[in-house]
């Protein structure tokens, strides 16, 4: 059999991991070829500065800041810019030319990912995004190929590293949320913006994918409930120990059917508790997991490096790879998935348990009145602990109550620590965290 014609990659971006996505192109081109039938013949990289320095040497005449021209011709482009200008008219550019695209821009799939999978099929190209989510963790394919013919249910899971360094450390070690920032900024974990780690903006853009992906449906970045980690503290931290859990950042997709019987699709982004016998809480540092529910596979659990320059080229390869394939195989690439058309159901309509941390004055009819306004609420408590908390000299005494409700629709339960903020008894609500997973 004759070996295919060379095909042209085109990568746009040498920062960590294209760096890292050149050196492998360059150095296992023959066990590429033998692999695709064809060899790979990487045939400029784009950059904004060429002077700039790289992580890997690599040689300078693959250098050029005309990325629209490098474009032009490829068979393949890889785009690792990141951002969404320009990165996303030069993906546009090489779809309507007939490349592949392969692409690790988890803002840029996020934002217009059904724009970019119209276009690619449109032409019979293919859009590929194994690296967008959970960095080397095979994801994206289970849940667009080996389940598709399965009916997934939930997808749960950490993928972002900087948060679960953070936590875990708090966790571990006893630090402060102030010093895990600090410790987990000097290993270089948190984006020069931290805001979009600490505040969930990145996992959120995660959830828009799985949820997409999952449920056959396009969900929006701005449809997720998004919440971040920036309130959690360490004395939240020592109370979910004390109780047997640990608070972890998770992103949450999920069929769910509403008060009123309609079935849809629900994606969130907050700290929750979860039982320590849960394959979720041994997820240490900086690694990300992802956790499936499906109705015939059951549970999946899927684990490794969220992030990195050549573990996230470890996925940019395998698209690479499979696109490569696809130009000796022949055909079409295959298309996005068909789209349920499910609607977004706000959070709201989820079901879930909280944790409620509250002081009351420690007078008699309390807990009776307390226990009165989670019923009239539709709310009961599974648990009750009440310990004597500090009280400032001339005040009257005070307790703090710890309270862990049945599950219940997520508006009930806002509305119950809503009446409880407001009731006379309760001097300070200090914390509210909601129970995911089973143990």
């Amino acid at each position: 059999m004759n070996e295919y014609r060379d095909l042209r990659v085109a990568l746009l971006g040498c920062g960590s991991v294209g760096a890292q996505v050149a050196r492998l192109i360059l150095e296992h081109a023959d066990e590429l070829a033998a692999r695709i039938g064809a060899r790979l013949t990487l045939a400029g990289i784009a950059v904004r500065n060429i002077d700039s320095k790289r992580d890997v040497e690599l040689p300078a005449e693959l250098f050029t800041t005309d990325a629209e021209r490098l474009v032009q011709g490829a068979d393949i482009v890889v785009e690792l810019m990141g951002g969404i200008e320009p990165a996303r008219t030069l993906i546009l550019q090489a779809l309507q030319g007939g490349a592949d695209v392969v692409t690790a821009n988890k803002a840029l799939i996020a934002a217009h990912g059904p724009e970019l999978s119209d276009a690619a099929d449109q032409v019979g190209a293919q859009l590929s995004y194994e690296a967008a989510v959970a960095g080397a963790i095979p994801i994206i394919r289970p849940l667009r190929w080996s389940l598709a013919g399965d009916h997934v249910t939930r997808v749960m899971g950490i993928v972002n590293g900087s948060t679960n360094y953070i936590l875990d450390r708090m966790d571990r070690f006893g630090d402060s949320a102030e010093d895990a920032m600090r410790v987990a900024s000097e290993l270089g974990f948190l984006e020069a913006d931290p805001t979009l780690d600490v505040e969930g903006y990145d996992a959120a853009q995660k959830a828009t994918i799985l949820a997409s992906i999952a449920f056959h449906t396009d969900v929006p970045v701005d449809a997720v409930y998004r919440e971040g980690i920036t309130s959690v503290t360490a004395e939240q931290i020592e109370a979910a120990k004390h109780a047997g859990y640990v608070i972890k950042l998770l992103a949450i997709a999920e069929r769910i059917t509403a008060a009123d019987g309609t079935d849809g699709v629900s994606a969130r982004v907050y700290p929750a508790l979860i039982s320590r016998e849960h394959p979720l809480a041994a997820v240490h540092e900086g690694k990300n997991a992802v956790f499936v529910e499906a109705e015939a596979a059951g549970e999946l659990m899927f684990y490794g490096a969220g992030a990195g320059g050549v573990e996230t080229a470890s996925a940019v390869l395998g698209d690479l790879v499979s696109a490569a394939r696809r130009h000796v195989a022949g055909g079409p690439g295959i298309p996005g998935t068909q789209h349920a058309d499910l609607p977004i159901l706000p959070v709201g309509e989820v079901n879930t348990a909280y944790q409620v941390m509250l002081e009351v004055r420690d007078q008699p009819g309390v807990l009776a009145a307390i226990a009165g306004i989670l019923a009239q609420h539709g709310v009961s408590a599974a648990s009750v602990e009440q310990t004597a908390a500090q009280s400032t000299a001339g005040e009257p005494p005070r307790a703090a109550l710890v309270i862990g409700t049945h599950t219940a629709r997520e508006a009930d339960l806002a509305a119950t620590v809503e009446a409880l903020r407001s009731a006379d008894m309760v001097i300070e609500v200090t914390s509210v965290l909601r129970l995911e997973g089973n143990a």
